[in-house]
Parts: structure tokens; sequence; C-alpha cells
């Protein structure tokens, strides 16, 4: 089967065969396509797109190709994981692994590095000193096993073809094509082990996806392709407008899952944060409804059992368990620099793309994959959308490092900041289920 006949059946609008994704796939992880035919496919199918067949299975191939994680013995619980299409302060998995252990599941958790305005998982937890996200499967088993939860990044065994995919749709324009985008998080996951998934898909200023018909169809097309790989997946429409919770940056994101571990969060965090939570133990039918979900949630929190959970896995991951009782342990910055309001009013607008772009400027994020970053550096918001101000009021507070970053980053805060005489309708944190 030749790669041209390939690129040309999807060049002129043809569903390709079960065969011909295979081909392709294959090819992708093994290199027996040259780069320009693998892009040729790539550019072919964003132009002329995929049915939910095709997706289906362009996802279960890439998921075979590679190193797949097996769990045939942790039979006594549900594998459950949640993944999100990233955000500014979106921290929700820190607390979500713990918890979800909390609460009967086994949580293998794979997760990614930020790049651009938003923050990645395994950025977050390397802030904690030692902690190591580069396990095997072997390393992975016992903390599994003594804890419910792991959370680990990609090693370049799982998913090859994902990669050489991801790295060639990066440099092509063809990284916003809705079954591209599917494949690439549920490939991951499906490799991973996991038998129930729920996704956080973001749409708003700060969110990949802008509008809500775009997020929407993404959120169907995972739910779609999951269920057809036997994953039992859902998903929920999350705003992300403004910075979720108060803080932003590495550091600062673990201390907010600390507190919030101990009971104490902003609405907006603990919204998202126990909606996809209960959705996964309503999915697994560990609560029979809404209502248990949420007592088992706070029994959970409340007991200790999710700060323990989270301790014990820092400990086996090679972390500083300190940290949980001592913040001073983690990377910090002395140095902090306030916007206030230049205006009274209301809070009508905190851009989290702005406030993301600003930590980014700060050196709390990357521009490049290869980029260093600053794990203390970050921003502390002291109001959110809808709050009253006065005029020379404190809206946040700029963790920094250099005079240079912080003159870097102001200009975007300052942008991202409206004020006006009338309060705005403040949108609520769920826009929707998709099921």
């Amino acid at each position: 089967m030749l790669a041209v006949d390939i690129i040309k059946a999807k060049r002129d609008g043809k569903e390709l065969t079960e065969d011909e994704i295979a081909n392709f796939v294959y090819a992708a992880a093994t290199g027996d396509w040259p780069d320009y035919q693998l892009s040729a496919l790539l550019m072919a199918i964003f132009l002329r797109g995929m049915t939910a067949e095709e997706t289906a299975m362009l996802t279960g191939f890439m998921a075979q190709q590679g190193q797949r994680f097996q769990w045939d013995d942790f039979t006594d619980r549900p594998l459950v994981d949640k993944h999100s299409t990233g955000g500014v302060g979106d921290k929700t998995s820190l607390v979500l692994a713990p918890l979800l252990a909390a609460c009967g599941c086994y949580v293998p958790m794979m997760s990614g590095r930020g790049l651009g305005h938003t923050g990645g998982t395994l950025d977050k937890l390397e802030a904690i000193p030692g902690f190591r996200v580069r396990l095997e499967e072997a390393e992975i088993r016992p903390i599994l096993q003594q804890v419910g939860c792991c959370m680990f990044g990609q090693t370049s065994a799982v998913a090859p073809a994902d990669r050489k995919l991801y790295s060639l749709r990066d440099v092509t324009g063809t990284v916003e094509n809705i079954p591209l985008i599917t494949a690439s998080i549920l490939s991951k996951k499906i490799a991973e082990g996991t038998r129930y998934l729920v996704m956080d898909v973001k749409v708003g200023r700060g969110a990949f996806m802008k509008h809500l018909a775009d997020a929407q169809a993404l959120a169907e097309s995972i739910v779609q392709v999951g269920n057809a790989n036997n994953v039992t997946t859902t998903a929920l429409l999350t705003r992300m407008d403004q910075p979720l919770g108060n803080l932003v940056g590495h550091t600062l994101e673990v201390v907010e899952c600390l507190e919030m571990m101990r009971g104490t969060y902003p609405a907006d965090l603990g919204t998202v944060t126990f909606a996809l939570a209960e959705e996964i133990l309503l999915l697994t039918k560990i609560a029979p409804d809404q209502p248990t979900a949420q007592q088992m949630i706070q029994r959970a929190i409340t007991s200790g059992k999710v700060l323990e959970n989270f301790q014990k896995m820092i400990e086996m991951q090679g972390g500083d368990a300190r940290i949980v009782d001592n913040y001073d342990l983690l990377p910090h910055v002395r140095q902090i620099h306030q916007v206030c309001s230049d205006r009274t009013g209301y809070l009508t607008q905190l851009d989290a793309e702005a406030f993301g772009i600003a930590t980014l400027r700060l050196g709390g994020g990357r521009a490049k994959a290869e980029d260093e970053i600053d794990h203390a550096v970050g921003i502390r918001l002291l109001k959110k959308l809808g709050d009253p101000v006065q005029k020379g009021e404190p809206i946040c507070d700029l963790f920094f490092r250099t005079q240079t970053t912080l003159n870097d980053a102001i200009p975007h805060v300052v942008g991202g900041i409206e004020v006006a005489e009338v309060p705005p309708e403040v949108p609520i944190s769920i826009v929707a289920t998709i099921a």
C-alpha cells in the first residue's frame, strides 16, 4: 500500500479504510514514511476531516503502537482518569488524583507539561523538591497499590505515533483539527490503561477553544471516540475566561491545592474540581447519585484522607513530603509588585490568556518546549470577576525574580484588567455536560 495513494484518497475526500489508517499510524511510529508524506496526509485530514469511525480507528491504532500499561491485577477498584484541554490556574488534577483515590478509585494519571500561556500538571508537581515524574510501570505499580494514585509523564515508548504526528502538526499548521486532537488525547489515555475518563474541555479567552460551538464539538468527539475504544467517557465544558482559583504559577498553585485539601478554596476552583470528581463517581457507580457523590467528596476532604494520600504520593515519588506542612520548603521569591485599579467600579474582565502570558513573561512558562521555567514566580488574584473595587485598591500581586521579567509582565496584566461602572454578569463555571 503506497503512501501517495492514501494521501490522494483523503485529498479527494474519501473515507480511509482500516488498513489505510493502520498503515499511516505504523509509518508514523516507525519512520516508514518520510516527514513530507506524513505532513501531506495530516494536511489532507485537516482540510477534508474524518468521520467518527475514522477517528475511532485512528485513535485505537495510535494507542496500540508502543507501550500499553496493563493493570490486570488491579481489579478491586475502577481505573479512572481526568484530562483537561488546558487553561490558566487549572490545577484540579493535583486535588482530583488523591481525592478519587480516597473515594475508592485507582488513578494512574499520565499528565503533560505546559507550553505557551497554559500551565502543565508535571511542572506544578516538579515545584516540589525531588518529586519524580519520570517513572516506569514497575515503579508506578507499588505507588498505585499503596496510595491509589500516581502522577507521571508520558515516556517515549507510549503512543510514539502521537509524539511524531504532534511535532509535525505543530509546524505545519494542522493543530486545530478535532479528529487529530481527539486521537492525540485519547491514544495516550487508552495506552495508560484507564477504564473511565472525564474530560474537562475549557472554553473562553484563556482556552484552546475560544468558542462554545468548537468546544462542544471537541467534547462530543472525545466522548464518542472514547466510548468506541472501550473507555467509558464523559465531558464537562468549563469556563476559562478568568484564571481558575486565585493563584497562578507552579509553587503558588501547589499551595492553593494543599489548602484545598485542608478544606479552604475559592468557589470557582471548588466548583470545577468537585464537578469532575462527581462525574467519575457517577460513571463508575461508586456513587448512585449526585448527593451521595457530594457527601463522599466532602467526607474524603474533612477526614484528612485526601491530604494524606497526596503526602504519601509525594514521598513515594521521591519528593520532600514536608512541604505539606511547611510551604517555605517550596521554591519562592520575596519580591512582590501590586497592580492596583485606576478607577472605582466593578471588575468586568480578568483575561485568562493575558494573565497566562504574564506568568510566562515572569519566567513561569515556556515559549518553546525546551525552555527552563521558574517554579517560584506567578500571580495572586486579590479580586475576581464581578467584585467591586475602589480606585487605588490592589487587584493582584505579581511574584517576580528580576525587574526585567516584571517589566515584561506588567503590560499584559494591566491590559487584561477592565473595570466598569456596571457590574458584569459573571458566567457559571460549568457550561454543560456531554455524555
